[in-house]
């Protein structure tokens, strides 16, 4: 929200200092974004006269003036502007001054062999406006050598603020004045717009054509006719105003009502009446309609979008922009002025969907006040006939403004309590009064009325907030932390501190974690399981972004894609956060999950001479996963691998990871049929961890142990190779080895399979090496054929597999 001191002024009688003002509008709440002082940026300019200008002599286009500063003799400008003339006042910038429309140093220089000593000043270069066709033209009789900033008017200060999305009553500079003068900063000016009294009936008649849904679209639509009115340029006033904040003059119709909107928060439109067929009315709109807008753009009409129309065509959505083909021109001679009340939430909707960024959709999905609908249609229609003269109608009217009317009991303890501040009772009714509110009562519990423009404040200690931001937040003492003698408890939960663990593990594997967004398309989520009802948006941001992801792997997948789009093929992705399975809030779980892809391993990828990186698999995402259950402290070693994974991975190269009837982990290789069915180019190997679901680790042991226990003696290694069924998983083998003798095994490993040729069908060969580590003795022969044989034994009656000769 931009405006300028004077026009701050206007509707507050203060003598405080631009600094004052500023330092106050923080501590209310209003944070001062920036401020611009053209004061002292154009102090350099002055008046000057051009005595002479004559014909430069090698150049057609220059001219050799000689200007009269008012500070001594006369000043040589070669100037190159078509209306340079004898006896032109404009504005003079000696050397060493800086030109702000073109950031440069003025210099002394030589042009074209005649020397000048300054410059004659475009609009452009005072950025006053982009005007740069000619010099600035002053009338005759402006003082020569005066400052020009100060004799134009050019030197009231610019504020701009910050207004967060609860504060729709500051975005006027009259709610603005308001507060600082509940501040203390000064007094309020009454400002309350005069009832015109209109001479004729309106030609043109206005009208709301809803259904009982959707009524609350436009609740209120007032109007105006105006006719024989003189659109040409605002006066200078209004148009120095308007540039201060960054808007650019169009004619005096068009002024009036941006400077309305920003003066008091209150949106209007005027139409050339003499383009209007038929009835103004407010309705929803119609699938096929569109209309073209005042910023040159054609817009369609959805069903959802309240419109403006006559009995021809639409004219504009409701309080987001109107259309080309009505709004006014210098020949405009009868005007309809609107003034309406739209629904904050379709006015969001109906810009958000077409991305339309008006002044007036900023405040009307804010909240403007609902009971300054007539008030003003009469400000503005004062405004018309002051500006551009003309002949007002009977003000007409359709619809009723809500007028919410809110009544709070507010006990005056509660400042006290929530703010620590103590606030004499008097003061709190006299700060509430000027912020507009009514107040009554004596005890220790007012009634609060709240005004129609303060759509935030729903409560007590809404109310608090408003005594305390007067009162000034500075004013709370600090008061310092209890200190504790002994350590502090932890302050993470459990969750945060798995999320952070597993982060680092992953990251140590030389994963990169992504950040995807929380919502995937629908075919997405129904390949990972989800797709609910209850878990579709109801107003998604894309079509793409429909559901609630039920897993982190689609986001990671596309993110794999879009780098190898890139040419990013070997590329390790992880990611921790929420997933959904449903709209309960146990439903809502957090899940770590990765994926691999191209040559993407552990120890390396790409191409090497001496040996190329090999295809990432399911036992690398296995790895992945194992390392960040190892890392939360699940009991990863006693863990099983199962088949049982869920669909969108590889049936024959995925596994579960599982603790008795708990699952830790899924891992393997996404399905190809599903990348194919995402159309993301495969193989990629991933893996999912639910943080939630995973054991505490178990508590540490209060006597401490060694920190290496290590053996002295040498290691036996024996191999061992039997003969099972095909349909014997390798684990069954290892977990009945490991039992022959849990106090000297330290270690079991595969390291061959063989089905084939010397091999009866429906069998296979699986070779195992077992390590022996004593701890008290070196093992004799028999020692060890005593283990080997116990080995035997439990792998033959654990599955039926023989020693092969």
């Amino acid at each position: 929200m931009k405006f300028t001191l004077a026009w701050l002024k206007d509707h507050l009688e203060t003598d405080a200092s631009l600094d004052e003002i500023v330092d106050m509008l923080t501590m209310i709440g209003l944070e001062v974004e920036a401020v611009e002082n053209k004061a002292a940026q154009l102090a350099p300019f002055t008046i000057a006269r051009v005595v002479s200008a004559e014909q430069h002599p090698d150049a057609d286009r220059l001219r050799v003036c000689m200007v009269d500063t008012g500070s001594g003799d006369p000043v040589q400008v070669v100037c190159g502007a078509p209306n340079a003339r004898t006896g032109l006042v404009g504005v003079f910038a000696a050397p060493g001054v800086h030109i702000p429309g073109t950031d440069m140093d003025l210099k002394i220089g030589t042009i074209r062999g005649v020397e000048s000593r300054g410059m004659l000043c475009s609009e452009r270069e005072l950025m006053m406006s982009d005007n740069h066709d000619g010099i600035i033209d002053l009338p005759e009789d402006a003082p020569v050598g005066t400052v020009y900033a100060t004799w134009a008017g050019l030197d009231d200060p610019m504020i701009e603020i910050g207004i967060t999305p609860n504060r729709p009553d500051c975005l006027g500079v009259y709610g603005i004045a308001r507060d600082l003068a509940a501040a203390g900063l000064g007094d309020l000016k009454e400002n309350t717009p005069e009832i015109i009294s209109g001479t004729f009936d309106s030609p043109v008649e206005i009208d709301l054509r809803f259904s009982p849904e959707t009524a609350d679209a436009c609740s209120a639509f007032y109007g105006r006719y105006v006719r024989g009115v003189t659109n040409g340029p605002s006066p200078a006033w209004m148009q120095q105003r308007l540039l201060a904040i960054g808007l650019r003059p169009i004619n005096a119709l068009v002024d009036i009502t941006n400077y309305v909107s920003y003066d008091r928060g209150r949106p209007l439109h005027v139409y050339d009446a003499d383009k209007l067929q038929g009835v103004i009315h407010s309705r929803m709109g119609k699938s096929g309609e569109s209309y073209l807008a005042l910023d040159g753009k054609t817009y369609n009409v959805e069903p959802s979008d309240c419109v403006i129309a006559d009995d021809r065509a639409v004219l504009g959505f409701g309080g987001i922009m109107g259309g080309e083909e009505t709004g006014s021109s210098p020949e405009t001679k009868n005007v309809l002025i609107e003034c309406a009340y739209f629904d904050p939430l379709r006015t969001a909707e109906t810009g958000r969907r077409t991305g339309i960024n008006s002044d007036a959709r900023y405040r009307f999905e804010r909240g403007v006040d609902p009971a300054f609908v007539g008030p003003g249609a009469e400000h503005a229609t004062k405004l018309v006939m002051e500006l551009c003269g003309g002949e007002p109608s009977h003000l007409i009217k359709a619809g009723q403004p809500p007028e919410p009317e809110l009544i709070l009991d507010f006990p005056i303890a509660e400042v006290k309590r929530l703010s620590g501040l103590d606030v004499p009772p008097v003061e709190m009714k006299v700060i509430l009064s000027r912020l507009g509110f009514w107040v009554s009562g004596s005890g220790d519990i007012l009634k609060v009325a709240v005004p129609t423009w303060r759509p935030d404040v729903h409560g007590k200690e809404d109310l608090v907030e408003e005594v305390v931001r007067i009162v000034g937040v500075d004013k709370i003492a600090p008061t310092p932390l209890e200190a504790h003698g002994a350590v502090g408890v932890k302050i993470l939960t459990p969750i945060q501190i798995r999320t952070r663990r597993a982060k680092r593990a992953l990251a140590a594997r030389g994963m990169v974690e992504a950040v995807t967004w929380s919502f995937v398309s629908t075919k997405e989520a129904e390949a990972f399981g989800g797709g609910q009802a209850e878990l579709k948006l109801a107003n998604p941001l894309t079509e793409d972004m429909s559901d609630m992801r039920p897993s982190l792997l689609p986001g990671l997948l596309a993110a794999a894609q879009r780098n190898l789009d890139r040419g990013f093929s070997d590329l390790a992705l992880f990611e921790v956060g929420q997933v959904y399975a449903g709209d309960a809030p146990e439903d809502q779980t957090t899940q770590a999950a990765g994926i691999r892809r191209g040559t993407a391993k552990i120890d390396g990828s790409g191409r090497h001479w001496a040996g190329n990186a090999g295809p990432v698999d399911a036992f690398d995402a296995k790895a992945d996963a194992a390392t960040v259950l190892d890392t939360l402290g699940a009991p990863v070693g006693n863990a099983q691998a199962t088949r049982d994974a869920p669909g969108w991975y590889h049936p024959g190269r995925s596994g579960v990871l599982r603790l008795g009837p708990n699952v830790l982990a899924t891992f393997g290789e996404i399905h190809p049929g599903l990348l194919e069915k995402l159309d993301i180019d495969g193989p990629i190997v991933g893996f999912e961890i639910t943080l939630e679901t995973l054991p505490e680790p178990r508590a540490k042991p209060t006597k401490a142990k060694a920190v290496l226990d290590a053996s002295h003696l040498q290691p036996v290694r024996r191999d061992f190779a039997f003969l099972v069924d095909a349909s014997v998983e390798a684990q069954a083998l290892v977990r009945a080895a490991k039992g022959a003798d849990k106090a000297l095994i330290s270690d079991i490993s595969v390291f061959d399979l063989y089905e084939g040729k010397g091999i009866e069908p429906g069998k296979k060969s699986l070779a195992i090496e077992v390590m022996l580590q004593p701890k008290e003795k070196t093992l004799t022969d028999a020692e060890i054929d005593t283990v080997g044989a116990k080995v035997v034994e439990k792998v033959t009656k654990a599955t039926g597999g023989v020693l092969r000769g």
